[in-house]
């Protein structure tokens, strides 16, 4: 496993690549409303992104190996939908929750980050869910530290999405990330602590748990990209970016719209 870490410059111009990426999220947020489309949410982001921020959406005609292009500017996933979800001419209805993923590319580095959106009236259990996945990703962060390992944060998610009731998709996962999209080492959101990859400073990668509501089982739709919980329940996932630091770690993909740490 080849795990590079960044300089100094390197850091900079990730901060720079995060904060765009947050700030994207920040600017859609007034959008996110029953009625509107997916589809008129992905074309409002990537308009932003290349036109106001003079960046690259990364997910538009992505292609890892094996896969079609990705045809969309970010990834909209809606209720069931535990990710990747391609945008589309749905318009959204009150009760939906969905998360949207974000990522840019700025001279040639980038920033990954995802929110939870609820859309108009959304039930208890739907805010549950979002609120316990936000707490999932913080139990994470807040393991990252240099000496620390990757199963100290997959166990710490691991223990709090199933102690409040939901399961933990377990074939995606974090990864690291600077001028590459994807890259070592994978960030996985179950584990065992004291196991696994070592944290060292200077090491960037993202966590993201994907928390169901049901069972952790998925399936992948015919497009190839979508993947959704195999029992239709509802799925959550929150991201950050965040460096491993001397003493500790950065929040990579912050902005003024940044929802706050939660309270112990």
């Amino acid at each position: 496993m080849s795990i590079q870490l960044k300089t100094a410059q390197d850091i900079e111009k990730m901060r720079i690549a995060g904060r765009l990426a947050s700030e994207v999220l920040d600017y859609i947020t007034p959008f996110i409303k029953p009625g509107v489309t997916t589809e008129a949410i992905d074309k409002l982001c990537h308009d932003y992104i290349v036109n106001v921020q003079g960046a690259i959406p990364a997910p538009l005609n992505y292609a890892p190996d094996g896969h079609n292009p990705y045809p969309k500017s970010v990834c909209t996933s809606v209720n069931h939908v535990i990710c990747h979800g391609i945008p589309n001419d749905k318009p959204l209805k009150s009760g939906d929750i969905m998360n949207l993923d974000v990522t840019v590319i700025k001279d040639g580095y980038h920033g990954d980050t995802s929110r939870m959106y609820h859309v108009g009236n959304v039930s208890e259990h739907a805010r549950r869910l979002s609120r316990v996945t936000y707490e999932c990703m913080w139990r994470g962060i807040d393991k990252v530290k240099p000496g620390a390992t990757l199963g100290d944060i997959g166990y710490a998610i691991q223990q709090h999405a199933e102690n409040s009731g939901y399961s933990v998709v377990q074939e995606f996962c974090g990864h690291g990330i600077g001028t590459k999209f994807h890259e070592e080492p994978q960030v996985l959101h179950y584990g065992r602590p004291g196991t696994g990859l070592e944290l060292q400073a200077g090491m960037i990668f993202t966590i993201e748990p994907m928390i169901n509501q049901g069972k952790r089982h998925l399936r992948m739709l015919g497009d190839g990209w979508t993947v959704v919980t195999k029992d239709r329940s509802l799925s959550a996932q929150w991201e950050h970016t965040v460096l491993v630091t001397d003493s500790g770690y950065e929040i990579l993909t912050q902005s003024a719209g940044t929802p706050p740490k939660p309270g112990k």
